[in-house]
């Protein structure tokens, strides 16, 4: 049975204006330059106030150039006598340039990447041209580890699925014994223990070295999760000839390929802070990067299109039309794109003024233990948006303090309390237990629960689990794999 039914449904919707802020939000100070850039080029209605205006003013002074009204006195009876300490701060810094400044970009050349080296290294062997392809194909393989984590069959199917080549497993891994004679010394390994077998395979034999081959080759895996003691028994060796054999492993590189550094995104990766905190005279002042944010405004030339054909009382036709609509969309646009940068600018300042109010301490000492416990909760109330939205600002944004570039994600942390009922920041827990685990008797870890008694003699009250949990945050093993003869 067919029915008409009228219902009434309330909806929530963001207008575009507010899905722009939401983005931009998130952006870092690079991605918000390269997002500018983005809009510059592919909105002609929107431009850069700073060149505009510069522009203007060239063709101002151009035209109407008058030496007396643009020369003050001062000027004629000082010019010729100034020194450097008379010249603005501004003209001797490195970024000040005038339109007719040549800057000349200084090219940089990326030394050849991880896989070439091999490859150069692979050529100078003699080797018939299918065995050369298989080696080509084995080096294709290595990740940034330096590692070759495949099995040969599965190389060999791949080698005949894909060029079709039937290669043995013995030919494959002939050519791999090749590769583990190439630099750096353990690359192509297929797992750690090859890996540090090969580098002290390719080092000069001694008696200590010759016992570290023995124990990855018998007992790595008692190794790796230090059971000396079953080590010992087995070998019949001494504590101190285990010192000098762990001495020897440990001085291994257990990623050749990381040496290698032929990335250039890596290799020239940095951190731009977005907001500084300086302390003058005991005082708190924040500024924020806004360098890369040029001033933008909307085209004279679009803005007077658009008066021009809403103006006009002639009756349209379809082509006026359709201009009309592509110049008004094109203003449209830009004018949200603006008001979404300036809001974007001031979000991002009332969020780091909340977040300076309430680590003030912190700023002003650098002392880790002066942190406050701060959720998102706190910083939303006191600036006034959403949780979501202080998110979204602290996500991938960073500060510089006269202590050290911060992300803002380190103020935030969980509340305790010790033993007073005073309020302490889970960080400075964290901090205690480090401190605890560096200073334990290495021969005699602490475990989980030694730790717990550690904290609470220091007046902190914590649950086990929640010890293992902050353990495994700071990246400590369990106290048997901290274990040291």
């Amino acid at each position: 049975m067919i029915k008409q039914q009228l219902t009434q449904k309330q909806q929530q919707k963001l207008s575009p204006l507010q899905i722009q802020q939401i983005k931009l939000l998130e952006l870092t100070g690079l991605e918000i330059e390269d997002r500018i850039t983005r809009e510059l080029e592919e909105n002609p209605a929107l431009e850069e106030l700073s060149e505009a205006s510069a522009n203007k003013q060239d063709e101002d002074s151009l035209s109407e150039f008058e030496p007396e009204d643009n020369i003050s006195q001062e000027d004629m009876s000082l010019g010729d006598y100034r020194t450097e300490d008379d010249i603005p701060d501004y003209r001797l810094q490195q970024n000040y340039y005038t339109e007719k400044t040549t800057r000349e970009e200084i090219p940089y050349s990326e030394s050849e990447s991880f896989q070439e080296f091999l490859l150069d290294q692979l050529h100078l062997k003699d080797l018939p041209e299918v065995k050369m392809r298989v080696g080509e194909y084995l080096i294709g393989n290595i990740d940034e580890d330096g590692y070759i984590r495949r099995d040969t069959e599965v190389i060999a199917d791949d080698l005949l699925f894909q060029y079709q080549l039937e290669i043995s497993d013995h030919t494959i891994q002939e050519i791999l014994n090749i590769i583990h004679e190439m630099d750096p010394p353990g690359v192509g390994a297929a797992n750690l223990r090859e890996c540090l077998i090969i580098q002290l395979k390719r080092k000069e034999q001694t008696k200590v070295r010759t016992w570290a081959i023995r124990i990855l080759e018998r007992f790595f895996d008692a190794f790796s999760k230090k059971q000396y003691d079953k080590i010992l028994r087995r070998l019949n060796i001494n504590e101190e000839e285990l010192k000098e054999i762990i001495k020897e492993i440990t001085l291994l590189n257990p990623k050749p390929g990381n040496t290698w550094e032929s990335n250039m995104v890596t290799k020239m990766a940095h951190i731009t802070p977005d907001f500084f905190v300086e302390v003058i005279n005991g005082e708190l002042f924040f500024t924020m990067q806004e360098q890369y944010i040029p001033e933008l405004r909307i085209s004279k030339e679009y803005s007077d299109m658009l008066n021009s054909y809403s103006n006009t009382k002639e009756k349209q036709n379809s082509g006026k039309t359709e201009a009309l609509e592509f110049v008004k969309q094109k203003v449209d646009s830009a004018k949200w794109f603006i008001d979404a940068i300036k809001q974007r600018n001031i979000t991002l300042k009332k969020t780091m003024e909340a977040i300076i109010r309430i680590q003030k301490e912190f700023f002003l000492t650098g002392d880790e233990s002066k942190l406050k416990p701060m959720i998102l909760k706190d910083v939303s109330e006191l600036c006034g948006y959403d949780k979501s939205t202080v998110s979204r600002v602290s996500n991938s944004k960073y500060v510089q303090t006269g202590f050290g570039i911060y992300s803002l994600k380190y103020f935030f942390s969980e509340a305790m309390f010790n033993e007073e009922g005073e309020e302490i920041s889970t960080r400075e827990i964290k901090s205690i237990l480090k401190s605890c685990i560096e200073e334990e008797d290495k021969s005699k870890p602490l475990t989980d629960d030694l730790l717990v008694k550690e904290l609470k003699i220091k007046g902190y009250e914590v649950a086990r689990r929640t010890v293992a949990k902050y353990r495994e945050q700071l990246n400590i093993p369990v106290a048997r794999l901290r274990k040291e003869i």
